[in-house]
């Protein structure tokens, strides 16, 4: 009799402690299964992601300015402000290199997350802010060309240099940027939710 007595304490313990564990792991106590080297480089990544972000969108206005100077044939101010905005796209590609640098440890930790569908969210907000990364990497060889472009016309070398499509396309890429980036916020923004409810 003392033998099934203890058996059911022990029972019912178990089953009060799983109970437990239940309702801590939904108010979101255990974070065991979120590796603090992928919270710090997911929070590192998003801050330099929106740096970029704003510094590509500064870019436009300045853009819109260079082609009412190349249509009024101003080349020497034209070329003054491609050439800030290509030290600019500098800066830029540095912050580029820093974000890999956090996707990359992102990456290295996604093993490491238990949940399946978090893993699969976070890898989605991996790759858009890995798109972002290529699209900078046209964005900032798109401000070399219209500086050449720029250059050609102020020279007054012959041939079609086409300054206002080459910020068409500049454009098109700051467009994309943005994207990627609300993309992989939106990713993120999945994985927390999954995380939450697990």
């Amino acid at each position: 009799m003392k033998f099934v007595m203890r058996h059911k304490k022990a029972f019912i313990a178990l089953i009060v402690l799983g109970i437990g564990i239940y309702f801590i792991s939904r108010a979101g106590f255990f974070s065991a299964t979120i590796p603090p080297e992928f919270e710090e480089a997911r929070l590192r990544g998003a801050l330099i992601s929106e740096a970029i972000v704003n510094l590509s969108r500064e870019s436009v206005s300045v853009l819109e300015k260079v082609n009412e100077l190349d249509e009024k044939r101003d080349f020497t101010e034209a070329l003054n402000m491609t050439s800030d905005l290509l030290k600019q796209s500098g800066e830029i590609r540095n912050k580029a290199v820093e974000l890999s640098g956090e996707l990359e440890k992102m990456t290295q930790a996604l093993s490491k997350i238990n949940s399946f569908e978090a893993r699969q969210a976070a890898l989605e907000a991996i790759s858009n802010r890995l798109a972002l990364i290529a699209r900078l990497v046209n964005y900032s060889a798109y401000f070399s060309d219209l500086l050449n472009a720029l250059n050609a016309r102020f020279s007054g070398a012959s041939g079609d240099h086409q300054v206002e499509a080459i910020i068409g396309q500049i454009n098109a890429e700051i467009t994309a940027i943005n994207n990627f980036n609300a993309q992989a916020g939106q990713a993120m923004e999945r994985f927390d939710a999954i995380v939450k409810g697990n």
